[in-house]
């Protein structure tokens, strides 16, 4: 009898209920990309819509009255374009924060696929309609701020939603390691966001949105398609289970979607209770307030301070999101490792915040210099953001003193995102407002919300250790 072929042999080993799981783990990683990449286009596009106009030749039929402004894109074309640029990520961000508290209280109460795909959808609606400004010849920043906003809100299913659903998926085994991997989709997202943006930003700048408002809109059709909430016949991520158990478990229960949940939802005032939720919330606070401002302004940052064009500038920054993906997995890896998620985000912020002062000062000393310092900062800025953001919210959405209670994972996560989103909208703002004072001010901010977010662990890091020195129960994974 002849045997099967390797790869044959590779595919039947896995049961149909790991091919379900692995399955999944693909459309919510997808489906989180194109929300990233929907997001990003903003911060590329901005060295486009103000440049330095005298160093540009302008067409021969074109009546100039501004050798400095003419090829600026009003409203944009002001002096204060730095802070009407932070005015216009906050538009985003503080919707986005807001909305973000209402949507883990949706998600717990909705089926996912709805949600999910009905988000994704309005999203690439509106991300369009800030592209389809260029071809319409809108200069209203009201215009665009409008856009943004209800950009903001409808962005705020994402994350709950695929969170939940990963959750409902996978055991905790190795849960800061798989989910490490899973969420490099954000690093991608920007990555992907930044170089189909760069493709059309000196040409068509509205492309640089339609584009990945297709995108975006095409996958929340896939999501109505082919989402599987959750495995009915088993909850693995609240089973008791040991570090080393498997990510693909192989059981075959059958993926099927789901049934009525007759457990009582959890309440905002009953998530917040849950021990470490709130120093997680505040520490995600200040770390996401430096990542998201490298999200909107490093681009700009570079353009100014490297003198690189638009394209350039946003294809350098892409540097910084494939740092992110290996701290982000690194986190993961160490904290599976240690048992300690807060003595993790703890030690990466305490060594990011000297990195953030190398990279302001001779971070633009060479192409290479640059390089190095850009994958270093991506890694510790966004390896505890990652980790927070991902299997700490799982963990704390699954604390024991829930009792099994599996609709409270969605609420903790927007709790914590939520708080973290308000660092993410207040830090571009204030951005704005420091930049036109020097850039140096802005990094001296940067380092002061790191060390803050640092101590804001404390206790916990200080629980972990004594665990570890046996006055408390160490638990790993």
């Amino acid at each position: 009898m002849r045997s099967l072929a390797p790869g044959i042999k590779l595919i039947t080993s896995f049961s149909r209920d790991s091919w379900y799981r692995f399955f999944i783990l693909l459309l919510t990683f997808v489906f989180y990309t194109t929300y990233h990449l929907s997001r990003k286009p903003i911060s590329i596009i901005k060295s486009q819509l103000h440049r330095n106009c005298s160093n540009v030749i302008h067409p021969a039929d074109l009546n100039i009255t501004d050798n400095d402004t003419w090829c600026d894109w009003a409203p944009f074309d002001q002096n204060n374009y730095q802070n009407l640029f932070g005015v216009l990520d906050n538009c985003f961000l503080v919707a986005y924060a807001i909305g973000m508290f209402f949507s883990g209280i949706f998600g717990e109460r909705l089926p996912l696929r709805y949600y999910l795909s009905s988000g994704m959808i309005l999203s690439g609606i509106f991300t369009a309609l800030f592209g389809l400004g260029f071809y319409w010849q809108i200069h209203s920043l009201w215009y665009y701020c409008l856009v943004q906003a209800l950009n903001g809100l409808v962005q705020t299913t994402g994350w709950p939603a695929v969170v939940a659903c990963v959750g409902n998926w996978f055991g905790k085994g190795k849960r800061g390691f798989i989910m490490g991997i899973w969420n490099s989709h954000t690093s991608v997202g920007n990555i992907l966001g930044s170089l189909i943006a760069g493709v059309y930003v000196s040409s068509a700048w509205g492309l640089s949105f339609i584009v990945p408002g297709i995108i975006i809109a095409a996958a929340g059709v896939i999501c109505f398609l082919f989402l599987v909430e959750s495995n009915v016949e088993q909850e693995p991520l609240l089973r008791n289970s040991s570090s080393n158990e498997e990510i693909f478990s192989a059981n075959t229960s059958t993926a099927v979607e789901t049934v009525e949940d007759h457990t009582e939802a959890i309440s905002f005032c009953g998530a917040l209770r849950i021990p470490g939720v709130v120093e997680f919330s505040l520490c995600l606070l200040f770390a996401k307030l430096v990542s998201y401002t490298f999200l909107y302004w490093l681009p700009l940052y570079i353009a100014n301070v490297a003198h690189f064009d638009p394209k350039k500038a946003g294809d350098l920054s892409t540097l910084f999101d494939v740092g992110g993906i290996v701290g982000g997995i690194l986190a993961g890896l160490i904290s599976d490792y240690s048992g300690g998620r807060a003595t993790t985000c703890c030690a990466m912020l305490i060594i990011a915040a000297p990195m953030l002062f190398l990279f302001n000062k001779i971070g633009q000393n060479g192409l290479p210099t640059t390089i190095g310092m850009l994958l270093w900062c991506g890694a510790l800025v966004n390896g505890p953001y990652a980790l927070i953001t991902t299997a700490v919210s799982a963990d704390l959405g699954t604390h024991e003193c829930l009792r099994g209670n599996s609709r409270a994972l969605s609420t903790v996560t927007a709790i914590i995102d939520g708080t973290g989103s308000i660092g993410a909208a207040v830090g571009p703002l204030l951005a704005g407002l420091i930049s036109p004072t020097g850039w140096n001010n802005v990094f001296y901010m940067l380092i002061a919300a790191d060390v803050l977010a640092c101590l804001l662990l404390s206790r916990l890091v200080y629980k972990e250790v004594r665990g570890w020195c046996g006055y408390t129960t160490r638990l790993r994974g």
